[in-house]
């Protein structure tokens, strides 16, 4: 149950094999980042770390001269003081845009990601006293501009798109149509399930059937950073989720070592993150057609909705499981501009004067 269930310690096991056949790619001062990072972060946060200095080290193997040529078990500390900020800054630039060989153009925030784990592992190394300078110390991060504009559904855009999973819609193809009569309780069950509690998809998934109490409401969920937590069911949630237990789940042949999983696949298996990303992709496509709607955009509609009827931020960071409450602040800021927008016509001195 939660974070003890069976598909957690798989899903645990799975993620350190592949952090450790990753660290193999590694220099050793780079494992030893790594390493000394494993007490406070979680795996899936490593296992992206470790492809992000993996691709910068494959990177100055092509363009310094000192790293031509070596195996990562051969770049020693002295190797590494070799790096400049110039290396770093050409970097940055390659990741921006690179046209040769694996083409690819990334945004700053992803750049700005990338650059993470480079900061940390410098500062880890010169702490130690392994190297003799640091080279991101030049280097600044790209500046991100904060977008206030959150994309989040208003309750009618939430209406239509309820309505076109429990009735279809003449937009949608036969093969959409069929599709949906066979998943249209478990669907149904899982937009509701989020758009009312704010969860996130991977938190959805690792739903088993133990988790979810209907005659107490609530359900265990195993959150972003490892930890278990409580959240509590409306009447619309324990009726959705009631109804897809009694009229889909029952009648499906469940494949061995899946038989605790919530949420399931026509093959039988517990439904994986793409296969909820795609159905609520096509579900708002058809519904809300004007805006990129994904199960994160479910999130942000429930916290959005929630600050409003409340306007406790604190409390909605507790029920969207943010470790800081300075990322509920930032998200939930377009909130405070419609307050502003409404102060503009909320002064008519003409009429003021005429109430005299």
């Amino acid at each position: 149950m939660g974070k003890d269930s069976l598909y957690y310690k798989e899903k645990k096991k799975k993620q350190l094999l592949r952090l450790r056949a990753l660290i193999d790619d590694l220099p050793r001062c780079a494992a030893d980042f790594i390493h000394y990072r494993e007490v406070t972060s979680q795996p899936s946060t490593l296992i992206q770390y470790s492809y992000d200095l993996i691709i910068f080290f494959k990177f100055l193997s092509s363009v310094n001269p000192v790293f031509a040529r070596l195996k990562p078990s051969e770049v020693t500390d002295d190797i590494m003081d070799h790096i400049t900020s110039d290396d770093i800054i050409e970097y940055q630039r390659y990741l921006e845009l690179n046209t040769e060989n694996d083409y690819h153009e990334e945004g700053k925030k992803t750049i700005a990601r990338r650059m993470s784990p480079l900061r940390g592992m410098f500062r880890y190394l010169l702490v130690n006293d392994r190297i003799k300078k640091n080279p991101m110390d030049l280097v600044a991060n790209p500046r991100i501009k904060k977008d206030k504009n959150i994309i989040r559904m208003n309750a009618d855009e939430v209406g239509r798109v309820m309505d076109t999973i429990n009735n279809g819609s003449v937009s949608m193809t036969k093969r959409q149509k069929l599709f949906s009569e066979k998943t249209r309780f478990r669907d149904n069950a899982i937009i509701t399930l989020i758009l009312n509690t704010g969860i996130r998809v991977s938190e959805c998934r690792g739903l088993d059937i133990d988790d979810v109490d209907l005659k107490a409401g609530t359900i265990v969920i195993v959150r972003k950073g490892g930890g278990q937590d409580v959240l509590y069911l409306g009447h619309e949630v324990i009726e959705a989720i009631s109804d897809y237990k009694k009229n889909e789940r029952g009648g499906i042949k469940i494949k061995e070592g899946h038989e605790k999983a919530m949420f399931l696949s026509l093959q039988g298996k517990r439904i994986s993150v793409d296969a909820i990303e795609n159905l609520v992709r096509k579900y708002t496509r058809i519904a809300v057609p004007l805006k990129k709607i994904t199960p994160h955009k479910l999130r942000s509609t429930y916290g959005t909705a929630l600050y409003r009827e409340t306007g406790d931020i604190r409390l909605v960071a507790d029920v969207l499981g943010h470790e800081n409450i300075n990322t509920t602040i930032d998200y939930y800021a377009a909130i405070e501009d419609e307050h502003k927008r409404e102060a503009a016509d909320a002064v008519d001195y003409k009429k003021m004067k005429k109430k005299k």
